[in-house]
């Protein structure tokens, strides 16, 4: 009985460390949480020579007004094997990750393909 009782409190607790959908204006209060969220990309830059050669794409505004950051350091956009600048540029995007700070703003690391996906385009 006992098993089955930890069993059950195990499982209750991975399910409430699971993603929730957050609205790109309220990511701020977010900090701390795994989240998926969407907005629309305003640019971003590839700093291929710095250190981790980190790609910033700027969700929600343009920098440095952006709402959240998507970090893709330069070993993960290798493994990731999609151009950022190509697949990214002026799309709505929806990104699930552990929400962090970094100077103040919102960012969330991507380390895997799965936690990227471009939404289809809006009719008008």
């Amino acid at each position: 009985m006992k098993y089955i009782l930890s069993l059950v409190l195990l499982c209750s607790f991975s399910f409430s460390r699971a993603q929730q959908s957050v609205k790109l204006e309220d990511i701020a209060s977010h900090v701390g949480d795994s989240v998926t969220v969407t907005g629309k990309v305003y640019g971003m830059k590839y700093f291929e020579s710095a250190k981790a050669a980190p790609t910033l794409i700027n969700i929600g505004a343009a920098y440095p007004n952006q709402l959240l950051t998507v970090v893709i350091y330069g070993e993960d956009r290798k493994r990731l094997e999609l151009d950022p600048e190509k697949t990214f540029a002026d799309a709505d995007l929806s990104v699930t990750g552990k929400v962090e700070l970094f100077k103040g703003k919102p960012q969330i690391v991507v380390t895997n393909k799965s936690q990227l996906s471009v939404l289809p385009a809006k009719k008008d």
